[in-house]
């Protein structure tokens, strides 16, 4: 391909890719109703907390293909949503790792020894994800849709060779899959409590308002990250978008593209 300045572009306002991480309870559901005209593909049910909403949701998705087939019906079909949930990951991770072991013939008992075994059934894992994040990526860029994933977190070991191991917060996926929703996404948001503690050696003691922060900014203690200059913690608000200030395509309606085909 030949290149010459006039291929030069100025960066523009587009949409977004986030993904909200968190442990149960703290809202990471009833924060994602808050992007612009969301519509929520949902491996688990959680739409509890936003009862009432102006949201819709496809029905709970019992396989990996119910989810290929929702994405494909927002990529075929004509709509006005603007934002598209992925509620959550970590079960849609729960409906990949059932399929794999499935359609092995030889019938594993577990994902460990699937596909011949020695991290083979990961790998496969890994694809799967990697085939729903190209789908999303293609609602993203042709049909102008936001995308937020919404992950359970875990706690993993930083083994490095220049300094002492430490524990940090991360999504509950295999470190094969995570990358898919960590890398090449605008913000990985970590959602959690505003904690106190108090007292003095092994009698410390937790308490909280219950107010709930964001953190999107690289610190040691969980997997985070923002590409809006955001270096504060974030409140995060009942009903209100907590990035509005920082993204502006977030703020207006996306303007949809006109499209010719399909993305799967």
């Amino acid at each position: 391909m030949a290149f010459s300045l006039s291929s030069l572009t100025a960066p523009e306002t587009r949409a977004t890719h986030f993904t909200l991480v968190g442990e149960a309870g703290l809202g990471k559901t009833s924060a994602a109703a808050t992007w612009p005209k969301p519509v929520f593909i949902r491996t688990e049910d959680g739409m509890a907390a936003i009862a009432g909403q102006d949201v819709k949701a496809f029905p709970v998705c019992k396989t990996v293909d119910d989810v290929m087939e929702q994405i494909a019906v927002l990529a075929r079909e004509s709509h006005n949503f603007q934002t598209l949930v992925i509620d959550s990951v970590t079960q849609l991770n729960t409906l990949i790792e059932k399929e794999v072991i499935e359609s092995d013939p030889k019938k594993p008992k577990s994902i460990a020894q699937a596909c011949g075994g020695y991290g083979a059934g990961y790998k496969a894992m890994a694809e799967r994800h990697r085939q729903i994040r190209e789908r999303c990526d293609w609602l993203n860029d042709k049909k102008g849709m936001h995308i937020v994933y919404i992950a359970h977190a875990d706690v993993e070991t930083i083994d490095q060779p220049d300094q002492d191991s430490y524990s940090r917060y991360t999504l509950r996926l295999h470190k094969n899959s995570i990358s898919h929703y960590v890398d090449n996404v605008d913000c990985v948001a970590y959602l959690k409590l505003q904690t106190y503690t108090s007292g003095d050696g092994n009698r410390k003691k937790a308490t909280t308002t219950g107010e709930r922060i964001i953190t999107c900014y690289p610190v040691p203690s969980h997997v985070s990250k923002n590409r809006f200059g955001i270096t504060e913690d974030l409140i995060l608000e009942k009903g209100v978008n907590p990035f509005l200030e920082f993204v502006p395509s977030l703020k207006t309606n996306q303007l949809k593209k006109e499209v010719k085909s399909n993305a799967a």
